[in-house]
């Protein structure tokens, strides 16, 4: 499938956007300006920002609790992100929920869950309302490869499958369920195969490889609204520990150098620079323009109020 010049520009971009965020973030913690937890997604840009930017708006997700790339590629505010972040009154939870969960109905976000495979049942329930007002539309429904080995990923592919409902099931694998490596937690090194059992398609990707995930999910999307439910593996890796407290002593430093040769950005930018779609001056500039986003947002941050003491019981449910 041919893609625009606009569209691989954009794809480039907020995956720029998405590392600057992550390196700003991580800065801020050693700087002492965020406490807590946070889960980066260094490394695996190219699952979130492909599969978002082929769908609409109207097109729901629900992002995980590493899923800066999904919030940014769906279209949601980087501003209210890093203040949300840094727990200021103008972020997308006023400042009481941190990155991990941001929403924006607006955009079509469901919101980040905490819980591992928290989101998968969200989204089936997204799509049942799709299907019955007959919508033209899907629901991304966005998990790690830990997740799959929950009762919630099962039970919502069952249901999926019976009920035909327009979900796309993504498993971002990124080799590990916080320090376990997947050959000790399943005993099959395609999870797409698990798709089988539901009697729905499975597909297993490059998750490095942001042009492919973007033609397949739009593909995918074809395919959903004729047949009903699918499930797309993307293979990556992720560059960091899974939180800022991960020591990393699971695994060696030659394993993650090796996967850094294989960033995604580096690979498409390489890929642009190719096919002379772009030139380095315009590659760098867009670097330069996305790392000033961020550094915008942070200032916008900065300057915005922390939440009243008044507002700690508003929006609270009893």
């Amino acid at each position: 499938m041919t893609v625009t010049k606009e569209k691989m520009k954009e794809l480039f971009y907020k995956m720029l956007q998405t590392r600057h965020f992550e390196e700003k973030a991580a800065r801020l913690f050693t700087e002492g300006k965020v406490h807590g937890t946070a889960h980066f997604c260094i490394g695996e840009e190219a699952t979130g920002i492909g599969v978002c930017s082929a769908l609409e708006k109207e097109d729901y997700v629900a992002q995980t609790h590493r899923g800066h790339n999904q919030a940014i590629g769906k279209g949601m505010d980087i501003n209210r992100m890093m203040a949300e972040f840094l727990g200021k009154a103008t972020g997308y939870c006023k400042g009481k929920g941190g990155c991990m969960h941001i929403a924006d109905s607006s955009v079509g976000s469901l919101g980040a869950n905490g819980i591992v495979g928290g989101g998968i049942p969200i989204a089936v329930g997204a799509a049942l309302k799709q299907k019955m007002r007959k919508e033209k539309n899907i629901t991304v429904g966005f998990f790690g490869d830990g997740a799959t080995n929950e009762g919630s990923f099962h039970e919502s592919l069952n249901l999926a499958s019976v009920w035909k409902l327009p979900v796309l099931f993504v498993c971002t694998n990124n080799t590990y369920g916080m320090s376990t490596h997947i050959s000790r937690s399943m005993n099959i090194t395609d999870i797409s195969i698990r798709a089988k059992s539901y009697g729905i398609k499975g597909l297993a990707l490059d998750g490095n490889d942001v042009l492919l995930i973007y033609n397949e999910t739009l593909n995918a999307k074809e395919h959903i609204l004729k047949n009903g439910p699918m499930f797309m593996v993307l293979n990556t890796y992720r560059i960091m520990g899974h939180s800022k407290s991960d020591a990393n002593v699971y695994r060696t430093r030659d394993e993650i150098e090796a996967w850094k040769e294989k960033c995604p950005i580096r690979r498409f930018r390489t890929y642009l620079l190719g096919q002379g779609t772009f030139t380095e001056k315009e590659l760098d500039e867009m670097d330069r323009q996305a790392a000033l986003d961020i550094e915008k947002a942070y200032q916008f941050a900065e300057e915005s109020p922390e939440p009243s003491l008044a507002s700690a019981l508003e929006d609270v449910y009893a």
